[in-house]
């Protein structure tokens, strides 16, 4: 984030911008973004539009950051176990079952409007890929670093698609909710045996 947006954003208290944040995301998922406007975040969060504008730029920035802060637990850059396969599983239980169900709808519609949207890409890339990948290429390193993979393993380039493959792809092909059960597995059976972790 810039100094500039920082310096914008200094007002709002932690507590109002996750109300904000709320606002948008309840929106979102009865709406869905096509539908989102700023005159409806406005309203449901109390908020003026030229202030929503001013703090946030538009509606894909406002998204982004709202999707991001929902985000569960501590994330990854907090997450210590002492091992990959730890790490991941304490990833995985930072959400519950009706958690994960809830986000897997939201991020299908997200998903379609990126297609369309480059400013919701731009948005996505700088507030959630680009920070994520950064954590996962850190916990892969530490990986690294403690013996656990080896540095030429050539799964790690796609670690990150796979863990967010299965979470498209169990609502596609099983036609189930994603469940912390099913990641555990799926981590145990693909991810960790891809990256050769015993």
């Amino acid at each position: 984030m810039t100094e500039t947006a920082t310096a914008r954003r200094s007002w709002i208290t932690p507590e109002r911008e996750a109300e904000l944040y709320m606002a948008v995301l309840d929106l979102l998922r009865e709406v869905g973004y096509g539908a989102l406007t700023m005159d409806a975040v406005a309203a449901r969060s109390r908020s003026s539009k030229a202030t929503l504008y001013r703090q946030w730029g538009g509606k894909a920035e406002l998204v982004a950051k709202a999707v991001r802060h929902d985000k569960p637990g501590a994330g990854l850059a907090e997450i210590d176990t002492g091992s990959l396969a730890g790490d991941l599983h304490a990833l995985t239980l930072c959400s519950d079952d009706a958690k994960m169900e809830q986000n897997s709808a939201l991020m299908r519609d997200l998903a379609m409007a990126i297609h369309s949207n480059p400013d919701l890409l731009k948005a996505f890339r700088e507030h959630l890929i680009e920070p994520e990948m950064a954590e996962f290429r850190r916990l892969v390193q530490r990986a690294i670093d403690q013996g656990e993979v080896a540095a030429d393993n050539p799964a790690i380039e796609f670690m990150i698609h796979m863990m967010i493959g299965w979470f498209a792809a169990r609502t596609m092909i099983d036609e189930k909710p994603p469940t912390q059960a099913f990641l555990l597995s799926y981590i145990d059976a693909l991810v960790l045996p891809a990256l050769g972790v015993q």
